[in-house]
């Protein structure tokens, strides 16, 4: 709601109420963006809204489109994140559960539908934003690449979730708010844009822990895109049913497999690497790029 409030309110971006409904609440449009960019070019081919669900998040299980007079191609969810260490965090990423529970949303041993694009846009504008020198107040904030983890599963529409955490405390911030806002909008304008770049490979990881330090590096600093991350405390639940949703559920075609390769044991990559070798996709170390 503090992200939803920053954007309403913002100087930046003209939103206005519409007539159209979801879930029992007024969908709001993005009209203009005062930006030293001409952003014509993108409303004049696109939409954004703004949409407001009482379901907890990670339990929305059905977007009920047939009940909406909309069809959104992408979703980003602005959320706040909870650890336990309750360090001050900006963080992205896709959702789906690896094991036979689903304690935090979702269905067992489901993934949702995920574009690495996409993920790829909300890593780079949350970076971007903490760049600027108006946010420099959350220098301490640290920016996360976190591994593919808790629900929803069943949507229909790639999504990934932008958060601001991990506690009570940074929920409120205002500010912390605003730059989740402004990198949550940005995020859409440089999806188009990194999905023009036909020489961007496309993957999905494998292995390391559960921020990705491997994958983020890689996101940020590569021409690579990813979208599904399985930590490497996983890899042994994987089947080939799994990766064929991995495969399937991404937007784009997935060019290769990528392994963090020291942040995968042996054991680890025994099971997985003739688990992979099944598939007509090539097999890269994240330190090859």
């Amino acid at each position: 709601m503090n992200v939803r409030n920053r954007l309403i309110i913002s100087d930046l971006f003209k939103f206005k109420e519409t007539e159209l409904k979801w879930h029992d609440n007024s969908l709001f449009q993005l009209e203009r963006v005062i930006s030293m960019k001409d952003r014509t070019p993108f409303f004049q081919k696109n939409q954004i809204y703004l949409g407001l669900t009482s379901s907890p998040l990670i339990h929305l299980n059905d977007l009920k489109l047939n009940e909406a007079d909309f069809d959104p191609d992408l979703l980003i969810f602005a959320s706040r994140h909870r650890s336990e260490t309750e360090r001050p965090a900006f963080l992205t990423h896709v959702t789906g559960n690896w094991l036979d529970s689903a304690d935090f949303g979702g269905n067992p041993r489901q993934l949702s539908h995920a574009s690495a694009f996409l993920l790829k846009a909300g890593l780079w504008c949350l970076k971007q934003q903490l760049s600027f020198e108006q946010f420099n107040q959350f220098s301490d904030f640290s920016l996360d690449l976190e591994v593919t983890h808790h629900g929803p599963t069943t949507i229909e529409k790639p999504s990934i979730f932008m958060e601001l955490g991990s506690s009570e405390k940074e929920w409120s911030i205002e500010k912390a708010g605003e730059l989740l806002a402004r990198a949550l909008i940005e995020t859409c304008f440089k999806y188009l844009e990194l999905k023009s770049n036909e020489y961007t490979q496309i993957g999905v990881g494998f292995g390391g822990t559960h921020y990705a330090p491997q994958f983020k590096k890689l996101i940020s600093e590569k021409n690579v895109a990813i979208s599904f991350i399985c930590p490497k405390y996983f890899v042994q639940e994987l089947d080939e049913h799994i990766i064929n949703q991995m495969l399937k559920n991404t937007l784009e075609e997935v060019d290769c497999f990528i392994i963090d390769w020291k942040g995968t044991n042996s054991a680890d990559k025994k099971h997985l690497i003739p688990l992979l070798e099944n598939f007509n996709v090539p097999i890269k170390k994240s330190k090859e790029f």
